[in-house]
């Protein structure tokens, strides 16, 4: 009975952290006003583990960590652009759903319509070389037709020279 009761408390208190990091990364109605800035700040940040989703519809750790960072920012008093320079310092300009066109980000702007048409060029000469080949098409010849003839009568025609 007392080891199922020291488990039990040794389980409780490595599940407090955890609890207290959920809480602290939900929206509180202490300020609207604030939480409404910091959710509107979650939706322009993409969550780096999930990569697909802002971290305000994320429920990735990180993502839960960084909504807790950007509400400590808020109620520090720091501005919005501040928090995304912040956030961009930290993690570089992919964390931004939006990133600024620079060099470093043209891959992310241009590579799926570079990709798009790559595909469609590759797709069109396949297309194209397959059309030809069909379109070559011309009569066999008497030794080709014989040689057709004797394959399908099923005479491999090893004996002929």
């Amino acid at each position: 009975m007392k080891t199922a009761l020291a488990a039990l408390l040794a389980l409780a208190a490595a599940a407090a952290p955890a609890i207290a990091a959920a809480d602290a990364a939900k929206p509180t109605a202490l300020d609207p006003v604030a939480e409404r800035r910091t959710m509107a700040l979650a939706d322009e940040l993409r969550c780096l583990v999930c990569q697909n989703q802002t971290i305000a519809d994320s429920n990735a750790d990180l993502a839960v960590d960084l909504r807790r960072e950007i509400r400590a920012q808020v109620a520090a008093g720091r501005s919005d652009a501040e928090i995304l320079d912040f956030m961009t310092t930290r993690y570089g300009d992919f964390v931004l759903y939006n990133p600024p066109l620079k060099a470093t980000t043209v891959a992310l702007w241009f590579g799926p319509g570079a990709l798009f048409v790559i595909g469609f060029v590759v797709l069109y000469r396949v297309l194209r070389g397959r059309r030809e080949r069909i379109a070559d098409d011309r009569p066999l010849s008497e030794a080709e037709r014989a040689r057709a003839e004797a394959l399908l009568a099923g005479d491999s025609g090893r004996d002929r020279v």
